[in-house]
């Protein structure tokens, strides 16, 4: 694999509404998240994914943009942007911004001109078709639930329908047409002009569509559609020369570093989207998420626990390094509920199962993504009825759940369980009104714990999970451990139910990685464990050294001893050390 400069960096996600705000309007902007870059700094941050910024009527929380060339007044202005990305540079971060290149708003100036004249060039920046007998075109279902189609505005007497695979107000950008897709690049390169290093590229796998839309074999949801990812699947082997030519015209020009969201992988796929010439250069892990999403509807996700969080893990990381490629290790994002409370047995839902995550996700293979407010431990919040919701599936879902049958009382359960607005809560930064975030009342309600479970309570105490994240980054900065990784290979080390555990492993070093999410306390002879002869082919340079541990952890000699949640990463070889 060639190595490039983003190999053993740490990311981290803003969602800039809930960072920080800086005038007491409830809402977090750019300078907040300014006034934070010394806390970024010190938690080991090296790349900063910001969530959309543009302007945007945030129909979608700004994945509905009006503007691709701007900041929303809400945040600030492109002077505050390039502050912020010329301090961040100061203290070696280097920004990322969120790239929504399969739709725009109902708002922007192009689905304007195309609503006001059908026949127009803009027109064809979307997809506009007749209806079949006074119904759409076909049967797709959208991702926020209805119809991927709705009437063209101030055209419905026509017949005349745009397709959306999300809001009714983020219609799909037809990339099929040359001319959009020069606007595209254009609007690329003018963040990478400006000194941003990097991109995540939003629903990517929706912008190729079959044309003709034959409509597919209605779904197991019972309404007679079909999701709209059901024709991404179909047509994933037709993506590449919009990706390739996306690539050339804009990321090689200055080195990006990009990351896809892209659910469906495979071998083939992983090599096309992410190996050595692939389209980006990695894409996140969201095996699980595709396990949960497998249903059409909250009501019908499943749930996954450590051993079955760990089953999807291994089995991207093995699928990425025989690709050549590496994956971005998340544990959740703006989009999912918070990992301790989906992936931990309910006795771990807490500081501790945070703090066993964490030793995972920032050792295995590939660019981890911190979430805000994971560094601190963050749960799901307990939201007291359906008004207080902003996330448009959330409230669609809870309307699906009551016309299933389910009481309220169990539909809010069923929403609070999975909604987006999980993470999307203020971030907690003290103990004092609306926790820091704001001096004003937050967009959205705070977490049920902001006092105590807050970044001030936090930094001065030596196990807290802020400062097992700390030390988690600072052990990948380490130049001891730097190498082995950043590049070195993944193994799978079997010890049993309830253990999650791997090596990670190059011709100088060998770590174990080893978390215990069971009740009873684990014990092991380290010599004995499976995979140890890793360890074995520079036998002169053996050592037994653990080099980091959280919720109590002993090593005597080789026998390793872990209770409930205990989390440890070991090294067994290292020639440096010898």
């Amino acid at each position: 694999m060639e190595k490039k400069w983003w190999h053993g960096k740490t990311a981290y996600q803003i969602y800039p509404k809930s960072f920080q705000d800086s005038n007491g309007d409830g809402i977090g902007d750019l300078r907040g998240i300014i006034s934070r870059l010394d806390y970024l700094r010190d938690l080991g941050i090296d790349l900063l994914w910001l969530s959309p910024i543009y302007p945007s009527p945030f129909v979608d929380q700004g994945y509905d943009i009006s503007d691709y060339c701007n900041i929303a007044p809400v945040f600030g202005t492109l002077d505050d942007f390039d502050e912020l990305l010329s301090k961040a540079r100061d203290r070696g971060i280097d920004l990322i911004m969120d790239l929504v290149l399969n739709h725009c708003s109902s708002e922007h100036p192009w689905f304007k001109k195309a609503c006001a004249d059908p026949l127009s060039p803009e027109a064809d920046y979307f997809y506009i078709r007749k209806g079949r007998d006074g119904q759409p075109p076909d049967n797709l279902r959208s991702y926020f639930g209805g119809s991927v189609w709705s009437k063209l505005p101030g055209h419905e007497d026509e017949d005349l329908w745009y397709c959306h695979y999300f809001a009714r107000e983020q219609p799909d950008l037809n990339w099929n047409n040359p001319q959009l897709r020069e606007q595209i690049y254009s609007l690329v390169n003018f963040w990478i002009d400006r000194g941003v290093k990097g991109f995540r590229i939003d629903a990517i796998l929706s912008i190729v569509k079959d044309l003709s839309f034959p409509g597919l074999l209605p779904d197991a949801a019972g309404d007679g559609m079909s999701h709209a990812a059901n024709m991404n699947a179909l047509l994933l082997d037709r993506i590449g020369p919009y990706l390739n030519e996306l690539k050339e015209r804009t990321f090689v020009r200055a080195d990006c570093f990009t990351v896809g969201e892209v659910l469906t992988v495979t071998d083939k796929s992983v090599r096309e989207f992410a190996g050595t010439n692939g389209y980006f250069s990695t894409m996140f892990d969201l095996s699980c998420r595709a396990v949960i999403e497998s249903a059409p509807h909250y009501t019908q996700f499943t749930t996954l626990g450590p051993d079955e969080f760990a089953s999807c893990v291994f089995a991207t990381q093995e699928l990425y390094q025989q690709a050549g490629a590496m994956t971005a290790p998340i544990l959740d994002n703006h989009d999912e509920p918070r990992g301790v409370s989906y992936f931990m047995p309910e006795y771990l839902q807490n500081a501790q199962g945070a703090r066993a995550l964490a030793t995972v996700q920032l050792t295995l293979r590939g660019i981890p993504f911190i979430y805000q407010g994971d560094e601190l431990g963050m749960t799901n919040t307990h939201f007291a009825s359906i008004d207080e919701f902003n996330d448009l599936y959330a409230l669609d879902e809870y309307r699906h759940a009551l016309e299933s049958g389910l009481s309220d009382e169990q539909a809010l359960r069923c929403v609070a369980w999975h909604s987006r607005d999980n993470a999307r809560t203020p971030m907690l930064w003290d103990d004092s009104a609306s926790a820091g975030f704001t001096s004003g009342k937050p967009w959205l309600r705070l977490h049920q714990d902001w006092r105590t479970v807050n970044v001030k309570n936090q930094l001065h105490d030596e196990n807290s999970v802020l400062h097992t994240y700390r030390r988690l980054t600072a052990l990948k900065h380490d130049s001891r451990w730097h190498d082995v990784l950043a590049w070195g290979d993944f193994t799978r080390c079997p010890v049993g139910s309830g253990m999650i555990a791997f090596w990670r492993h190059d011709e100088n070093c060998t770590l174990l990685t080893i978390v215990n999410t069971r009740q009873d306390v684990f014990t092991m002879d380290l010599t004995r464990a499976p995979g140890a002869d890793l360890a074995l082919s520079a036998p002169d340079h053996h050592c037994c050294d653990l080099i980091f541990a959280a919720n109590g952890v002993s090593l005597v000699n080789t026998i390793l001893t872990l209770g409930c949640g205990g989390a440890a990463v070991i090294c067994l070889r290292h020639k440096a050390m010898a």
